[in-house]
């Protein structure tokens, strides 16, 4: 494979992932949702699987810093969307919950989810999807690593 080949790949990859951010964007604001961006997503969606987390396993399951897990979470918190909880046993740590908000924002982010995935995938056929994930997994253990 030679190294024009590797950068089409790397770009195209770039810019699906560019117009997936803008038509989410672009969802949101039709629902009148303010203070989210697609990045909130992944927290979300594991707070909508989990209930409460601590940001040490949200990090590790969206493969972040903890830092940048801190400050995505500050503003999901300010948009009221999650709030924290003092742990009973440490102090120094908490859980991340679910307010009303975002429990309520959950039809919402279904459907958004749901849109934007029919708009990713609505001209590939069941085995060429099967191809594709198969094909960017290996990407990504390709280039993370050992990290």
């Amino acid at each position: 494979m030679n190294f024009l080949t590797l950068k089409k790949a790397y770009l195209t990859i770039a810019k699906i992932h560019e117009y997936a951010d803008r038509f989410i964007i672009e969802e949101l604001k039709k629902n009148d949702i303010v203070g989210l961006v697609p990045s909130h997503g992944e927290i979300l969606l594991l707070l909508y699987q989990n209930n409460k987390m601590t940001m040490k396993e949200i990090a590790n399951k969206i493969h972040r810093s903890k830092s940048t897990v801190t400050v995505l979470v500050s503003k999901l918190e300010k948009s009221g969307f999650v709030k924290r909880e003092i742990l009973d046993t440490d102090n120094r740590y908490f859980y991340i919950s679910l307010t009303e908000k975002g429990q309520n924002f959950k039809p919402i982010f279904d459907k958004i989810t749901d849109d934007t995935n029919e708009k990713l995938y609505q001209n590939i056929s069941n085995d060429d999807y099967q191809i594709l994930d198969n094909i960017l997994d290996k990407v990504l253990i390709n280039i993370k690593g050992d990290r």
